[in-house]
């Protein structure tokens, strides 16, 4: 199988844990407290991804510098993205549901909401899918680290989001159309990424991976922490640890 096909088909695999996360969400009832946990344990994997796999990869083939720009640029290209789909009504979109403010509005409450949830999930799942793209440049294979870090952060996150939508009135049809459609487009990412990048020198690469990476990072802290923290309190920090140990061991023992 071509090496392109190869990159969208892995961006597929990871946004297809959206799905099975929205299918959970939907069939099943599932505690807020287990939703919370599962989240600050991907929260972990993601974070220990982003630290040894890439940014270390990205400083060592393209320098500190280069990597350092691409990084700090990449957050805040998502920093601004997500302060401008929060304004939209997508300031809770990972949120399960619940009373209060800190939650996901309805289309009644705020129009448009809808939308800007569907962008801020798609705006959180592209850079994963970049990445995992990425990794087959130059003969190159996916990372399992990456792999693992993007489908167990994205189950929680498709489980959790669905089960607010669900509880604000969305139907199954804009649930699983939002989820599916960030699926496909997950891949197709994956897929572009390499077909741009498959000839650029492995300087742009890093840079690209740098700036991918700084997302992921910001994402983590901005979204996925926060809705843990909101049941899993205290025990935030020990269950993203515990993920954190988790993915670090998986690159350790593939190293």
């Amino acid at each position: 199988m071509p090496e392109v096909l190869q990159a969208g088909l892995w961006g597929l695999l990871g946004g297809a844990a959206l799905v099975l996360g929205a299918l959970v969400a939907w069939f099943v009832r599932v505690p807020r407290t287990v939703i919370a946990s599962v989240m600050a344990f991907g929260s972990g994997v993601l974070i220990s991804a982003v630290a040894f796999d890439l940014v270390a990869e990205a400083a060592d083939t393209g320098g500190l510098g280069p990597t350092a720009v691409g990084f700090l640029g990449g957050a805040a290209a998502y920093l601004a993205a997500n302060a401008l789909l929060a304004r939209r009504g997508a300031r809770h979109r990972k949120r399960s549901g619940g009373e209060g403010p800190e939650q996901q509005p309805s289309e009644d409450e705020q129009s448009g909401s809808g939308a800007a949830i569907a962008v801020g999930a798609l705006l959180d799942g592209v850079p994963e899918s970049v990445v995992l793209g990425l990794g087959l440049l130059g003969g190159g294979s996916v990372s399992a680290p990456v792999l693992a870090a993007v489908v167990i952060s994205n189950v929680p996150e498709g489980l959790s989001s669905a089960a607010g939508m669900k509880a604000n009135g969305r139907s199954a049809r804009y649930v699983f159309g939002v989820w599916g459609g960030i699926a496909v487009a997950s891949g197709l990412s994956a897929l572009v990424g390499y077909a741009l990048l498959g000839s650029a020198p492995p300087e742009a690469v890093a840079v690209i991976t740098a700036v991918a990476a700084g997302a992921i990072l910001t994402m983590v802290a901005d979204t996925m922490i926060p809705e843990a923290f909101e049941r899993t309190r205290t025990w935030t920090g020990l269950i993203t640890t515990v993920g954190f140990l988790a993915a670090f061991a998986i690159e350790r023992l593939g190293a």
